[in-house]
């Protein structure tokens, strides 16, 4: 049982929601900045058949800076700063806990937008080793992931909306599997100042696992309110949750965001 808590910590632990721009890219000389602090918790994790019956005590903390900064209209630039910390372990059992700060970079074109916006964007992360608790041999969590993402705007009964679509792969060093992130996202301004926000964040394992890892897929539903609040800062108030899983938490959580455009 000890090393089904160790792997449900590691398939979710750096999996931060990013609030990004998503297929849009930046305007020139313009820096847009996405500061999120997460709470989430699980007291159940999906078995192999996707059942929610493991127990487990789960909390985790995630602060996250995420920055764009347009160098073109069609080139945007990404800096993705985050901490993360996270205790598991058997209910009524002793607890593991890990902590692991992680940096990103990256870059983002936009090749077309005719018909709405299609971009490219590939990024690297760079993560300290993590605890014992959560990694085989203090394994690093070092990644890059290239990403196809596709956004458009359109109306609904007058009211301005959009949605985006991103597809992408993970290459990740060590043992851990590739992963396949699919991340799905719609807006609606219900007026001048505010707007509810629909996401669908999934991670779906590659099978180039290595022992003691194995396949895992992971899906989370999020709702949330962005409202303006003055000049270029808006706040961003969400809940989530894991319906579906295998081999992950069944995962809620609250998260709380800050936009600014500079």
């Amino acid at each position: 049982m000890r090393i089904v808590f160790k792997l449900v910590a590691i398939s979710v632990f750096l999996w931060a929601h990013e609030a990004s721009a998503g297929a849009w890219t930046q305007a020139e000389d313009n820096t847009q900045t996405f500061s999120t602090f997460t709470y989430s918790r699980a007291s159940r994790s999906y078995d192999s058949h996707s059942n929610a019956t493991i127990p487990i005590r789960y909390t985790k903390l995630l602060t996250q800076t995420y920055i764009e900064y347009g160098v073109r209209d069609w080139l945007t630039l990404t800096v993705d700063p985050e901490y993360a910390k996270a205790q598991s372990g058997p209910p009524g059992g002793p607890t593991e806990v890990a902590s692991a700060f992680a940096i990103g970079v990256g870059g983002r074109v936009r090749l077309l937008d005719d018909y709405g916006v299609f971009s490219v964007e590939g990024s690297y992360k760079s993560a300290g080793a993590f605890d014992t608790s959560v990694s085989v041999n203090q394994e690093s969590a070092r990644q890059f992931e290239i990403r196809a993402l596709y956004g458009t705007n359109f109306d609904v009964f007058g009211k301005t909306a959009f949605a985006d679509i991103e597809l992408g792969q993970r290459f990740i060093a060590g043992a851990r599997p590739g992963e396949t992130p699919i991340d799905l996202s719609v807006g609606l301004h219900v007026t001048n100042q505010t707007m509810i926000l629909a996401q669908s964040f999934n991670v779906i394992a590659g099978g180039d696992s290595k022992p003691p890892y194995g396949y895992y897929r992971s899906h989370k539903v999020q709702l949330s309110v962005v409202q303006h609040l003055w000049e270029n800062l808006s706040i961003q108030v969400g809940g989530f949750v894991s319906p579906l899983g295998q081999n992950a938490l069944k995962e809620q959580g609250l998260s709380i965001a800050l936009w600014d455009s500079l």
